[in-house]
């Protein structure tokens, strides 16, 4: 597919009505409105929006829980997905945390093509959170990038289990 001309640019209030479209498009159990609201006010959150000819493409939000940043969602529009646009995004939350800063996220283990990705941008599975999604009871992994994963190791992710990811 072909890759898009994209901005990355801070996520505003203004977007979240284009927003909230991409989100329930993307998820079974979206976020609400007033989640996005709460993310967009903290200050030591980056919270990013891809954005092609004025057209709002997709979103990263990652908030800073002490020394570690968790990826609490990325979405991309359905229809625009496989083309670039999370890379982008996810380069950009690197880039401004710096590229050995501890980050983490959670990723259902049925989502393989979301699991790829992370892992080239280096995240190992380390981990699960039983029954964390509402709408089916699914299961997390739960994935880290840090200086020890980008070797292949798990030995500086705290409370790591090699967590092998069941074949879809």
């Amino acid at each position: 597919m072909k890759q898009i001309d994209l901005e990355i640019r801070r996520l505003v209030f203004a977007d979240l009505p284009n927003v909230i479209a991409i989100e329930r498009r993307a998820f079974p159990t979206p976020w609400s409105l007033p989640m996005f609201v709460l993310e967009l006010s903290k200050p030591e959150g980056i919270c990013l929006a891809a954005q092609s000819d004025g057209q709002l493409l997709g979103y990263i939000i990652c908030s800073r829980f002490d020394q570690v940043w968790h990826i609490m969602n990325v979405s991309v529009d359905p229809d625009l997905q496989r083309r670039g646009v999370a890379s982008a995004m996810i380069t950009e939350v690197i880039g401004r945390v710096g590229s050995d800063a501890q980050i983490t996220l959670e990723v259902r283990p049925t989502n393989v093509g979301a699991i790829a990705l992370y892992e080239r941008f280096g995240f190992l599975a380390a981990g699960t959170r039983q029954r964390y999604y509402q709408d089916n009871g699914e299961d997390a992994v739960i994935m880290w990038r840090t200086e020890a994963t980008l070797r292949g190791a798990l030995d500086d992710v705290p409370a790591a289990l090699p967590t092998p990811i069941p074949a879809p």
